[in-house]
């Protein structure tokens, strides 16, 4: 088939969009359409192809073989030309800089820095959003991502080390002492329900805690620990400023666990001009820059 003889890529879009909701009514919310508008786009995509893309299934439809086939090959290179539009329109600086980061990661360390980064290059606009562990760059639209690297990685993503996890018990000074005589409760975070096993497993002289309680978050963790309701087991870089202001102390420290924080794109995202600026930024000032206080 000549590329001349390609159907729409509006039909194409269309039709891939039914398939992949299962709907034409969702397409068409997707897609900012009527119901009629999605159902003639794919209609006339099967004329132009010669072949059934959809059959009846009870009250709804299915795809037929050859209908899957297509759907399949036309969600890839949608996907394809997705990610290509937007790595371009970020690493041009056509368009803002989507940057993904772990939630209590995002609100007491990164946020507190960008005014930095900010004041230096007021001409970047960069976009936060929230989430943790793997995620669909293209999908999510997401140029960037920092996650604690506790998980699969794609073999098709780029991974830049920022810095390494460690951890240690905080309190508020006052609690010092019901700390050191194990009369605490100990506070943890659901996303990691086994830390405090971990630690006492490898620091067997530390009290253990009258009782365990684990919150959604880190930083509702750190807010709890702040509000001298127990002792949480965080990480450093969510309480350094805390503790570098004296609202916290951390009288064991802080260890390696044994995991890192990294900065993560698609192998097939080459950041350049500004987006490059921010890479750089993240892997250097960023990182050593100390707790603003």
């Amino acid at each position: 088939m000549k590329r001349s003889d390609l159907p729409s890529l509006d039909d194409l879009r269309a039709f891939e969009t039914v398939a992949r909701l299962g709907s034409v009514r969702a397409a068409a919310g997707e897609l900012s359409l009527t119901h009629g508008a999605v159902s003639r786009r794919v209609a006339k995509l099967a004329v132009d192809l010669g072949f059934r893309l959809f059959e009846p299934a009870g009250r709804g439809l299915r795809l037929t073989r050859d209908g899957a086939a297509l759907s399949e090959a036309a969600t890839k290179a949608l996907a394809l030309i997705e990610d290509s539009v937007s790595a371009i329109r970020s690493a041009s600086g056509s368009g803002p800089i989507v940057l993904s980061c772990e939630r209590s990661l995002a609100m007491r360390w990164l946020i507190p820095r960008l005014s930095a980064f900010q004041d230096r290059h007021p001409e970047i606009e960069i976009h936060l959003s929230t989430g943790g562990g793997s995620l669909d760059f293209t999908r999510e639209r997401v140029a960037l991502a920092i996650r604690r690297l506790d998980f699969a990685l794609a073999p098709d993503w780029t991974v830049r080390e920022l810095m390494p996890e460690r951890v240690g018990p905080v309190m508020a000074p006052g609690l010092r002492g019901r700390f050191d005589r194990g009369d605490y409760v100990a506070l943890g975070s659901r996303t990691r329900p086994k830390a405090w096993s971990a630690w006492h497993g490898t620091h067997p002289h530390v009290p253990r805690p009258r009782s365990l309680q684990l919150l959604d978050h880190h930083f509702l963790m750190t807010e709890a620990a702040l509000g001298g309701l127990g002792v949480a087991l965080a990480p450093e870089v969510i309480v350094s400023r805390d503790v570098a202001l004296g609202r916290l102390v951390a009288p064991c420290g802080f260890v390696p666990d044994g995991t890192s924080y990294g900065l993560i794109y698609p192998n097939s995202y080459a950041p350049t001009g500004p987006a490059a600026t921010l890479c750089a930024w993240l892997q250097t000032d960023a990182v050593a820059q100390p707790a603003p206080t």
